[in-house]
């Protein structure tokens, strides 16, 4: 019985472990200054990341150890590898505090990761929605917004940003994206474009698939503008929903003022 399981467990792990080796080939590409086939070599790690989960629940593989080794293959390929790809781009040139700064959003990663594991453990998650910007979302921001807003030697890159801005820019890219990874904000999940799902989210399902189309129309240059969209999607949704959760409460204690003892005089 063991054996038949390990034997399931073979093929969804080695796309799993693929992940990692796109991240490691992406960081030797950033070491050599190549970030466009880094860049290239991340996406693929999110495809093999995408399929290891739809290829374990396939072969009826799915278990702990396959979620915690996409744990750990999803910190280097999406956490260390962009934060190292913020490093060459710019924090290099300030020392040991370029380091630090460079190295959040990769420990804010891991933070969300093991914060993943852990809640998902014993629980019944709801699978359309993920607490804080997932890591693969937050390694596209980055490396999207590296590739054609901050290095001018990209091809297609857009020089929007002034030199004497982009240190501050950055930085500022840096943070927000470490920062919503760790946030308790919820983020819909990308959706199988299936009938089922189709008809219960139209507009995720729209919405998505309109991101996947301009940023291959625009050959990437829409890509950071589409994560900027869908983070600012969630946060919105994020503030109405506290709104009216206090709306709410404001209305409750308002009810319960309005309600007399009918022996007070």
């Amino acid at each position: 019985m063991r054996k038949v399981r390990v034997t399931r467990s073979f093929i969804p792990n080695m796309f799993t472990l693929m992940n990692l080796v796109g991240g490691f080939i992406a960081i030797t590409r950033i070491a050599e200054g190549a970030f466009l086939q880094a860049a290239g070599f991340i996406v693929l790690a999110a495809m093999f990341d995408m399929l290891d989960g739809a290829v374990a629940r396939l072969t009826n593989a799915t278990g702990d150890f396959g979620a915690e080794l996409d744990s750990l293959c999803d910190a280097v390929s999406f956490g260390v590898a962009p934060a190292f790809m913020l490093y060459k781009a710019y924090f290099y040139s300030i020392g040991e505090y370029g380091v630090a700064v460079a190295a959040i959003p990769a420990m804010a990663g891991v933070l969300r990761l093991a914060r993943f594991n852990v809640q998902s453990v014993g629980a019944a998650s709801d699978k359309r929605y993920f607490r804080g910007m997932p890591i693969p979302a937050g390694a596209l921001t980055i490396i999207s917004y590296v590739l054609f807003y901050h290095t001018p030697s990209t091809p297609n890159a857009v020089r929007l940003i002034p030199e004497d801005w982009k240190p501050y820019v950055i930085t500022a890219v840096t943070l927000l994206a470490a920062g919503i990874m760790v946030s308790t904000i919820k983020y819909d999940a990308m959706p199988l474009p299936t009938p089922k799902v189709i008809r219960e989210r139209p507009f995720v399902v729209a919405f998505f698939a309109f991101g996947m189309l301009v940023s291959v129309l625009s050959k990437g240059v829409l890509v950071f503008p589409f994560m900027l969209l869908y983070i600012a999607v969630g946060a919105v949704r994020a503030l109405i929903n506290l709104w009216k959760t206090r709306s709410e409460l404001d209305d409750d204690d308002m009810n319960e003022e309005e309600e007399h003892d009918p022996f007070d005089v």
